[in-house]
């Protein structure tokens, strides 16, 4: 079985409209576009300083003077949580995202799996989900004779962007997968707690990565552990034990899916 697996998607509806073509495509979230990631400039000078609170700062203008871009331009979700003083960011922004994401799930092929990124805004994904498009979060399907299970959304960070759980939260998801057994694939928006898988080697920091996530490939021995989040990490690959743990990409960057054969 060919899967294509996609993350970090980041607005890029024309790459995504080719994305299928493989008995399978996943995409582990991430489809907002809050800057631009080909010139991310001051906002990731801001991060890398860790002065958080003028970046969310810088994010809120951007969204300000987004007016009516598109998913191919503009900037969408990030920081919505949390706008802090000066008012409402999500109010303000939720007419951006709503565009970006039909254009999106318009271009999405069908079938695909889907779950959540940190920089995504669930509620307002089943407006515009297809027929084909199945959300997964904490659950499992099978396809194809293997057993796939999905976990979405971030950990809490200092970044504060729009989909952020404690561990806790994300581990009750994990466990939820294995409520019927173990899974031949773990499907994740972020990497297990590795440190070369978290690494960034632009930002020149370490993203956050789950300890439950880990623990949980450690026990189960999955054949593989698919995810995103980390743009420029400093190893794509780990292997633990007998499962691949598999950076598939940033997708806004490649415009073609991470693609294996099970």
């Amino acid at each position: 079985m060919r899967v294509h697996v996609v993350s970090d998607v980041h607005g890029t509806a024309d790459a995504l409209a080719r994305a299928g073509g493989a008995d399978l495509l996943i995409c582990l979230g991430d489809l907002l576009l809050f800057l631009d990631y080909d010139d991310p400039g001051q906002y990731i000078a801001l991060r890398t300083a860790r002065r958080f609170d003028e970046a969310r700062q810088l994010t809120r203008q951007l969204m300000a003077t987004a007016g009516a871009g598109t998913a191919g331009a503009g900037t969408g979700g990030a920081g919505t949580a949390g706008a802090g003083p000066g008012g409402n960011l999500r109010a303000s922004a939720d007419g951006i995202i709503r565009r970006q994401y039909k254009e999106l799930f318009e271009a999405l092929p069908e079938p695909a799996y889907l779950t959540y990124g940190n920089v995504d805004v669930p509620e307002l994904w089943s407006e515009h989900l297809k027929p084909g498009h199945h959300v997964i979060d904490g659950g499992r399907v099978e396809v194809g004779g293997l057993a796939f299970g999905f976990a979405g959304a971030g950990l809490v960070s200092p970044y504060r962007t729009p989909n952020e759980i404690p561990e806790d939260a994300f581990r009750a998801k994990l466990d939820a997968i294995l409520a019927d057994g173990p899974v031949d694939v773990l499907c994740t928006h972020i990497p297990p707690a590795v440190p070369e898988l978290l690494f960034d080697t632009v930002a020149r920091r370490l993203e956050t990565g789950s300890a439950a996530l880990l623990e949980m490939i450690k026990r189960v021995q999955p054949r593989y552990a698919f995810f995103g989040h980390v743009h420029q990490p400093l190893v794509r690959r780990v292997r633990i034990g007998r499962t691949e743990c598999v950076n598939v990409g940033h997708f806004r960057a490649t415009r073609v899916p991470f693609a294996v054969d099970l």
